[in-house]
This record gives structure tokens, sequence and C-alpha cells, in this order.
């Protein structure tokens, strides 16, 4: 069973920084393009960062380049997002989500993936 699971979400201040983790279980990470993705109150999902499986070429929102990083482990079966200098339009439930390489556009957007996660919230607030 195909399961993601993220964590690290949590209240900052803004100009802090937060790690977010997803743990994925039930299929190889490494066969499988992984994104981030948020959604605030009000406002349609959209797509934060996402890596491929073969190249690991990256993609990020204009909104958070020079600001946030995606990584992959798929040793360890995780993908990340460091996320700094925070801002309060940050704030969102924050999900990952994962498809296999062979149906992977190269979009990141929500439309693209097929699993995925219960969601984290950020806050970014003083």
């Amino acid at each position: 069973q195909v399961q993601l699971v993220e964590s690290g979400g949590g209240l900052v201040q803004p100009g802090g920084s937060l790690r977010l983790a997803c743990a994925a279980s039930g299929f190889t990470l490494d066969y499988y393009a992984i994104g981030w993705f948020r959604q605030a109150p009000g406002k349609e999902r959209e797509g934060v960062s996402c890596i491929s499986r073969r190249t690991g070429s990256t993609y990020y929102g204009d909104s958070v380049k020079g600001r946030f990083t995606i990584s992959r482990d798929n040793a360890k079966s995780a993908v990340y997002l460091q996320m700094n200098s925070l801002k309060p339009e940050d704030t969102a439930v924050y999900y990952c989500a994962a498809v296999h390489s062979i149906y992977y556009s190269g979009h990141c957007t929500p439309d693209n993936y097929r699993y995925w996660g219960q969601g984290t919230q950020v806050t970014v607030s003083s």
C-alpha cells in the first residue's frame, strides 16, 4: 500500500526556517518523481517544488525560488523541503505527492501526481 506521511510543519516567525519531511512506504521511491504542493484557505493547490527521478532535476515555483530547497534520499525513502526566509504568505497546508516516472510529465502541477500524503500545516506569523 502506497503511503506518504509528511512531518515538520508548525508555527514559525517571519524570516524563520522549517524542514519538511515526507516518508514514503509501500513503493520504491527511486522510481518516482516527488513533488511538494501547498494549499492556503480559499486558494487552489499549487506546486511548490518537484524533483524528477531520473536526473534529479528540480522545479521551484516563482514565489519560493532562492528560499526553498527540495532533496531526496532514496535509501531512506524520504524527500525533504528546506524552507528558509519564510513569509506570512507561505502559510498553507503542505502536501507531498508521488507519481511513477513512467507517467511523469515533467510538470509540477497537482493533476500530474497520483499519490498524496495527508498534509502538514505551516503557519508563518509573528
